[in-house]
């Protein structure tokens, strides 16, 4: 997995049921705007919210759109759900299946190590581990990711603390390996491609996919002080839509740009009108840039 993802927002209908045909047109919408790959069932996806079988129910749906690959969210927080997830991934073609570190409980290194190893026995697509510590309170070191590098069928990960210094020694650790090492925070996103990152799975590419890939393709070409630059102008967007407001924003300022959200799952709740119009002043601006 090289390039843009976009962590896939799921639309719901005003009840809260998956909306199916939306979901279709999100992909197709996506796919439009130059993403590399689409991340289902993550953070930006309420996958928390979700059923077991509505996970599988969206990522059979992502796969049957898609024409790029599909990095399925698979982890949950015990071992057997997650095994059960990746199964039901691999079965609706998935190219590879995203894990997140197990939560709620905390978990030392060793558990962690033995876990990721044996969910990747287990696994019929590569793994790539998921570390989102501002979730989930649990953040994988260098040290461990980088022997978990080297073990077979674990392809990458995802890292999403917004530490670029953690993601430095990340890069290093796994350097020998053939290893995806993707970064998960919009707002650093050109300083990991300096650091080695092969792309980025980012909420922000939810909103302005584009602009997201404008960033990457300049770093690819060699004009790293342009994708910086365009970088920094994203920033404000990408902190309102993460940090800020969340999902609710996210999915407000997807909307403003014409993408098929859909409303959120409770218990979240819909951003106030003046938080949507501030969402979608940022939205539009950006896209804006993105086709300038």
């Amino acid at each position: 997995m090289h390039g843009i993802g976009p962590p896939l927002a799921t639309p719901f209908e005003e009840d809260g049921t998956l909306d199916e045909r939306a979901l279709r047109e999100l992909v197709r919408w996506m796919e439009a705007r130059g993403v590399d790959f689409i991340a289902p069932c993550g953070s930006s996806s309420e996958a928390e919210f979700m059923s077991a079988e509505e996970r599988a129910r969206v990522i059979e749906i992502v796969v049957s759109e898609s024409d790029v690959p599909v990095l399925a969210g698979t982890g949950h927080p015990g071992y057997e759900e997650t095994v059960r997830a990746t199964a039901d991934a691999a079965a609706a073609g998935a190219d590879a299946a995203l894990v997140v570190t197990p939560f709620y409980y905390p978990h030392d290194e060793d558990e962690l190590e033995a876990y990721y190893r044996d969910v990747a026995d287990e696994a019929d697509i590569p793994v790539y581990l998921y570390s989102v510590p501002t979730h989930t309170g649990v953040a994988l070191s260098p040290e461990l990711v980088g022997r978990l590098a080297s073990y077979p069928n674990i392809a990458g990960m995802k890292d999403s603390s917004g530490d670029i210094d953690r993601f430095i020694r990340e890069r290093r650790a796994t350097r020998d390996d053939d290893f995806d090492l993707l970064v998960g925070a919009g707002g650093v996103f050109a300083q990991a491609l300096g650091a080695g990152a092969d792309g980025g799975v980012l909420g922000l590419a939810n909103v302005v996919p584009e602009a997201a890939a404008e960033v990457y393709e300049r770093h690819r070409d060699g004009d790293e002080k342009v994708a910086r630059r365009l970088n920094a102008s994203l920033v404000d967007l990408n902190r309102a839509v993460t940090d800020e407001y969340g999902v609710p924003g996210l999915k407000a300022a997807m909307r403003a740009r014409g993408a098929p959200a859909g409303t959120v799952r409770r218990p979240l709740q819909p951003v106030s009108e003046d938080v949507r119009s501030h969402l979608e002043e940022l939205a539009v601006a950006a896209g804006q840039d993105a086709d300038d």
